[in-house]
């Protein structure tokens, strides 16, 4: 296990200060994401006084609840859990508020569900991404990616000062939470930019599966590790699956003029892994990447039918257009949904939003049959 370093001495040799590389990776003109890196969230006190370094984290839109129906809403990096307990979905994004409902169409919200010790490695106000809700061995779990822009943990010479940002899971008794750190300690090293963190079990072992920056390593890589069984640690050490170039469609970000804030950057992303097994036991992976059209959603297959792999890349995205991060969940009605976000190449700047894809996993791999419209 890795336990968190208090003395960081922040390297600042380049001059160059990254606030977030992925919310201008995802475009300049993203006003959401942009006001994620600007504002980050605001605190509510948790009202326990015994505890009052403990807060409620005001996600990004926070305010009065409301109910509106699913293409109203804007989420980036949405992931859904159907929680058969209150037969309520659950939408969570990055920035940090959750949204209810009982059938995909009408949705209530936001809430604010997140926990934090301000004097944690997270700080008091950190940037929220990509946060995914677990049901595991009877409780529920918040694998989120937490960003403290106040401390620098490497320095990539020409490149970027690279932020303390990593995956932490949080606990709950109920799926709307609140969710709180299950413990203090670092889940991988502090020195290492990483996020989108996800559970994958395997013959009884649970997995966080996760993305080191390409900010950092340039060709980003999906890794994973072994956690104890009450999740509250990592066993061993991390060891790669594969990285952004081992696929045939992933563009080299300068070859195709993405911007990085403001910066014209080398390399290869590596975004939202998400485990899955098709109906023949084939085990596939969901992640995303850069493609010819912007952000692009892409699956890849075990050749062993383990998490090591090794991994078979397709030749194609799944879905091209500016659109990925994508997760699977099963309705309550028996359907299966492909979650992701999307955002019109006509329409940027704008808004990412989320968007729901009826596949078939019956047979030995993820095939799309279109959109689903709740």
């Amino acid at each position: 296990m890795y336990r968190e370093n208090q003395n960081v001495d922040p390297c600042r040799e380049t001059g160059v200060s990254m606030l977030s590389w992925r919310s201008m990776s995802y475009g300049i003109g993203c006003l959401l994401s942009l006001f994620l890196i600007l504002n980050g969230c605001h605190n509510l006190d948790s009202g326990n006084d015994e505890q009052s370094h403990f807060i409620l984290l005001k996600g990004l839109g926070a305010g009065e609840v409301r109910t509106i129906p699913y293409d109203s809403l804007i989420a980036p990096d949405p992931y859904i859990l159907a929680d058969e307990a209150t037969r309520t979905y659950y939408l969570t994004a990055s920035g940090g508020t959750m949204w209810k409902s009982p059938d995909l169409r009408s949705w209530e919200g936001p809430y604010s569900y997140i926990e934090i010790d301000t004097t944690s490695w997270m700080g008091s106000d950190p940037m929220i991404w990509a946060p995914e809700l677990h049901h595991y061995n009877g409780k529920y779990y918040c694998f989120t990616t937490f960003t403290n822009t106040d401390i620098i943990v490497d320095t990539v010479p020409e490149r970027c000062d690279v932020l303390r940002r990593a995956t932490h899971i949080l606990v709950a008794e109920k799926a709307e939470g609140p969710y709180h750190p299950i413990s203090d300690i670092s889940y991988l090293p502090e020195e290492w930019s990483t996020l989108d963190g996800t559970l994958f079990e395997e013959e009884g072992v649970p997995y966080l599966v996760f993305n080191h920056d390409w900010m950092q390593l340039e060709n980003g890589e999906i890794k994973h590790i072994a956690l104890a069984e009450d999740l509250s640690h990592t066993e061993g050490v991390a060891t790669s699956l594969f990285s952004g170039r081992d696929a045939p469609w992933p563009r080299e970000m300068q070859s195709i003029g993405e911007l990085t804030f403001g910066m014209s950057l080398s390399g290869y992303v590596t975004d939202g892994p998400f485990l899955f097994k098709t109906g023949t036991g084939r085990l596939g992976m969901l992640w995303s990447s850069w493609s010819d059209k912007r952000y692009a959603q892409g699956v890849a297959y075990s050749l062993s039918g383990r998490l090591d792999g090794p991994w078979e890349q397709q030749d194609e995205p799944l879905v091209l257009e500016n659109a990925g991060h994508g997760m699977l969940f099963k309705t309550f009605e028996g359907k299966d949904l492909l979650s992701l976000h999307y955002q019109p190449l006509e329409e940027n700047p704008g808004p990412r939003r989320p968007m729901l894809l009826e596949v078939d996993l019956s047979g030995d791999a993820l095939i799309i049959k279109g959109r689903y419209n709740p």
